[in-house]
């Protein structure tokens, strides 16, 4: 199995993959579509495909789920598997740096199994190249020899199912995208689903959680079920020390207060993202660069890993001039609005 790319980052509701959630994943993920929580359309949608396959006896056709990390794109894929009784090969986009790690890749599947990658986006154009007709022939080209002696011969491959995850579905080439049957978004969850997450997840580690402590972190995961484990892993240690082990809503409140992550799930990083916006630069708008070089962060990271939870629940909108701080930050904030202030 490739290793998959893993962020070391002390941020409390940093959704990126890390090394503990390596080490727990496994055990929390569920393995079948009936026991997946939240994503429904997704999950209708992929019990119709899986079972006209089965029928037809035939592979998948390939799939694409795009959306913000920490959506259970992975756990999806693993889920497909199982439904579909294959073999599952995981591996990531940087981890493939030529086109013949590419070709080994495919070479070695099997009629059926699944190819999953994750940040497909982040392969290179030679080793995307390669996938083209993979994908669409079932074949690969390779080249025997070099100069004018060089031949090119064509393998042919097994029937395999190509599963994509990606954090920016814009910056797949367009050759690579329309080579996907089937294109899913994955989208946040609601407070009841994650609250569901949240109990399943406390079974298995052995948590006693009440209904309460349950939907109190279900509040502040931002909508995404690694956030609600992580949480969960951190109040239970909370729970295990200062008080009896069981999680109750006072418990939770106590310990995410501890933890810098406030009711609406922003951590300090989060405010000072906004604090920045509205003392340096007056709300707004600003663009996307100088705001990275004022809060000393990578643009990229702005626009992957805060701003999707932040625009989702109207603390800023993204307007053609910049960003620009909403009045509902203003108040979360505790801080007056100013009059004319572009919003």
């Amino acid at each position: 199995m490739e290793k998959r790319k893993i962020v070391t980052n002390a941020r409390g509701v940093d959704t990126n993959l890390n090394k503990e959630d390596i080490q727990v994943e496994g055990s929390l993920r569920p393995k079948s579509l009936d026991s997946y929580i939240g994503q429904k359309k997704i999950k209708e949608s992929l019990k119709i495909y899986i079972e006209a396959a089965k029928q037809r006896g035939d592979s998948l056709d390939h799939l694409l789920f795009y959306g913000p990390p920490g959506l259970g794109k992975t756990t999806l894929a693993g889920i497909i598997a199982n439904e579909m009784g294959v073999n599952i090969k995981i591996t990531s986009g940087p981890a493939i740096e030529k086109p013949g790690d590419m070709a080994a890749i495919l070479n070695n599947l099997k009629a059926g199994d699944i190819l999953f990658v994750d940040e497909i986006h982040r392969l290179n154009r030679q080793v995307e190249e390669v996938l083209y007709p993979a994908m669409e022939d079932y074949a690969i080209d390779i080249m025997i020899g070099k100069g004018p002696t060089a031949r090119s011969i064509r393998l042919d491959l097994p029937k395999f199912t190509l599963i994509g995850a990606t954090t920016r579905a814009g910056m797949l080439s367009a050759p690579l995208r329309d080579r996907f049957g089937m294109i899913h978004r994955m989208e946040f969850y609601d407070v009841d689903e994650l609250s569901t997450i949240i109990m399943q997840s406390a079974g298995v580690l052995d948590v006693e959680v009440d209904a309460e402590g349950a939907k109190e972190m279900a509040r502040r995961s931002r909508g995404t079920p690694r956030l609600a484990n992580r949480i969960l892993k951190r109040v239970r240690d909370f729970a295990q020390v200062k008080y009896d082990g069981v999680i109750t809503k006072d418990v939770a409140v106590t310990a995410l207060d501890l933890m810098d992550v406030d009711k609406l799930g922003l951590d300090h990083t989060d405010r000072n993202l906004l604090l920045t916006m509205i003392h340096k630069f007056g709300g707004g708008p600003v663009g996307l660069d100088t705001l990275a070089a004022a809060i000393a962060e990578d643009s990229g990271t702005i626009e992957d890993v805060y701003e999707p939870y932040l625009i989702k629940n109207g603390f800023i909108n993204r307007t053609p001039r910049g960003r620009v701080v909403t009045e509902f930050a203003y108040r979360h904030l505790g801080l007056e609005m100013p009059s004319g202030a572009d919003i």
